[in-house]
C-alpha cells in the first residue's frame, strides 16, 4: 500500500489525478462515457484503498487494478473503437470476445461497493467503517463471488480501521474531506448507474 499524497489543507479527492465528477458523459449519445478519463477515475479511486491501511485490502485493489488493464488492453488494441465505454464493449463483443467487457461488469460491481460503502458511511456519522463495507459488500459483490473468495474480502472488511483514523488521513478539515467525498459520490454513482444499465442490456451480453 503506498502512501497517499494529499495536497495541504486538501482531501484525497484532491490527490486524484482524475476525479469522477471530471469524466465527460455524452448525454446526447446515449450517455456514451469516455474511456481515458473513466480509466483514470477508476484508477485514482484505487488509492482510497491505501488510506484503509491494512493488507487486507490488497485483493480488493488489485481485483479492481487487474479489471482496468483488461479494459485498457482492449483500447490500447483498437484505440478507434474505444474512444466510449459501451463502444469499446460493442466493439469487442462483436469479435466474439469478452475479456474486456467482463473486467468492466467486474470493475462496476467494485466501483459500486466502494460508492455505497462510503455513501453510507458519510451520510451517518455513527457508523463504523466496517459496517458500511460489509453491507455494501453483500449488496453488491458477494452474490457473484465463490466461496473461496468471500473470505478474503469479508477479512478486508473487518480489516477496516475506525471511522476517526480513516477520516483524519483524508485531509486536515473533517467537514471538508465529507463535503468533497458526496460531490465525488454522486458523481460516481451517475456514473455507475449508466453503466450497469448498460451492462444489463441485451448488447452487452456474451
Amino acid at each position: 500500500m503506498s502512501a497517499l499524497n494529499i495536497p495541504p489543507g486538501g482531501t484525497i479527492v484532491q490527490s486524484f489525478k482524475k476525479s469522477f465528477v471530471d469524466v465527460p458523459i455524452d448525454e446526447a449519445n446515449g450517455r456514451a462515457i469516455a474511456t481515458s478519463d473513466f480509466l483514470e477515475a477508476a484508477e485514482s479511486l484505487t488509492t482510497i484503498f491505501d488510506a484503509l491501511g491494512s493488507v487486507a485490502f490488497s485483493p480488493v485493489k488489485n481485483d479492481m487494478l487487474g479489471n482496468i488493464k483488461k479494459i485498457r488492453d482492449r483500447q490500447l488494441a483498437s484505440p478507434v473503437e474505444g474512444d466510449n465505454i459501451q463502444d469499446l464493449c460493442r466493439n469487442e463483443l462483436k469479435t466474439k470476445k469478452h475479456t474486456a467487457t467482463e473486467g468492466l461488469l467486474w470493475l462496476v460491481r467494485g466501483l459500486e461497493f466502494t460508492c455505497l460503502a462510503l455513501t453510507a458511511n458519510t451520510a451517518k456519522p455513527d457508523e463504523e467503517l466496517a459496517d458500511s463495507f460489509r453491507a455494501a459488500y453483500g449488496s453488491t459483490l458477494k452474490p457473484h463471488h465463490s466461496f473461496l473468495v468471500k473470505p478474503i474480502f469479508s477479512a478486508a472488511m473487518s480489516a477496516c480501521p475506525y471511522r476517526k483514523d480513516f477520516y483524519a488521513k483524508l485531509g486536515d478539515d473533517n467537514a471538508k474531506v465529507t463535503s468533497d467525498l458526496q460531490i465525488y459520490l454522486t458523481a460516481l454513482a451517475k456514473i455507475v448507474g449508466i453503466l450497469k444499465q448498460f451492462l444489463d442490456s441485451k448488447e452487452a451480453k456474451w
